[in-house]
């Protein structure tokens, strides 16, 4: 009896080791929920009523009306140029009386965080074709937004966006806007490495303005037919704007005539402008064919702030620059540190920076 006993513990204890060391089968991945949007639907409900996580997919097709984003992590996606959000006359929402077309907002709780916008179109729009506030790593990707009356692309108080692969043409200030606010002065935004690539920037005023800004890329970009190219802006706020990088762009051709405003003087022929900023770079950009009489016009040019505060420690090298005009490379500045070398161009001003 003793002798079965301890066979039978024996064979239950085998099973139990075989049980404890046979690997667990893992769950497959849950697909995230998607609510299909067709014309004539309003995306609007679809997006309140999407959890964090889940699809806003849009068909083909024209949806009058202004959207509010405000869940974390929601994907509003359309099909391309084929799917288009235009104003709305009888449209009372608080993003369409501001006169923007996608409203992506977080709350006094928080930012927003993780919103992607993908594949749609923005057109018509008395403000801003896409507005973003209060967002945290943000996508916008493969969008499309023009004939807006001031920014394609907008993005304040924001952090760790990716805008990347968008089309901002023909819109009335810049195809792509990224500030500390738009309607306060104060020190520059850590943007914590937003990220603004592969992007098309055409028929606009300027093709990317960062209005007090710090930590963050411009890269690939291909920016013509502007008024200016890619416009840097600071002033004497702390933090300074800067620390940024603006690298292996295609600046051309920048030669709209934009009129003068109570705060900046006419625009015309500028390819990439620093004004007011600290520790910037500028590398490896392509620029040509940018001239205008303009105080900012030139290739790349250093100047002077609004108020009077200059760019300190800025390094433009690795530049390829030709037929800018009245020059290539233009420091109007009285900063100090900035630093000028290996870059291909003929006239630079003053002398010597070529």
């Amino acid at each position: 009896m003793t002798a079965r006993l301890g066979a039978a513990a024996t064979a239950a204890a085998a099973l139990l080791l075989t049980v404890t060391a046979a690997p667990a089968t893992a769950a497959a991945p849950t697909a995230p929920s998607v609510h299909l949007v067709h014309p004539g639907e309003s995306v609007q409900a679809a997006v309140d009523a999407a959890a964090p996580g889940e699809v806003v997919e849009l068909a083909a097709g024209t949806y009058p009306g202004s959207v509010t984003v405000s869940t974390d992590r929601l994907i509003l996606r359309g099909q391309g140029a084929a799917t288009v959000l235009t104003p709305d006359p009888a449209d009372t929402s608080a993003c369409a009386r501001a006169g923007h077309g996608l409203c992506v907002v977080g709350d006094v709780s928080g930012p927003v965080r993780g919103v992607s916008v993908e594949s749609l179109t923005l057109t018509g729009f008395t403000k801003n074709g896409l507005n973003a506030s209060g967002t945290d790593a943000l996508t916008v990707r493969g969008v499309l937004s023009h004939h807006n009356g001031q920014q394609g692309i907008s993005q304040e108080r924001s952090t760790r966006a990716v805008l990347v692969g968008n089309e901002s043409r023909d819109n009335g200030q810049a195809g792509i806007f990224v500030a500390n606010s738009v309607d306060q002065e104060g020190g520059a935004i850590d943007t914590l490495g937003t990220e603004i690539a592969g992007n098309r920037l055409t028929g606009n005023r300027i093709g990317v303005v960062l209005r007090r800004t710090r930590d963050m890329t411009v890269e690939g970009n291909r920016i013509s037919d502007n008024c200016g190219g890619v416009f840097v802006v600071g002033d004497e706020g702390v933090p300074r704007a800067g620390a940024l990088e603006v690298r292996a762009n295609v600046v051309t051709g920048n030669n709209r005539y934009c009129a003068p405003n109570p705060r900046l003087d006419f625009i015309q022929g500028t390819g990439i402008l620093l004004t007011g900023t600290e520790d910037t770079r500028v590398v490896g950009n392509t620029v040509g064919d940018n001239s205008g009489s303009s105080p900012m016009s030139g290739g790349i040019v250093l100047y002077r702030s609004l108020v009077g505060a200059p760019n300190a420690r800025a390094t433009v090298t690795g530049n390829l620059l030709w037929n800018n005009g009245p020059a290539d490379l233009a420091d109007r500045d009285t900063g100090a540190g900035n630093v000028f070398s290996a870059n291909t161009c003929r006239v630079s001003q003053p002398a010597g920076h070529c």
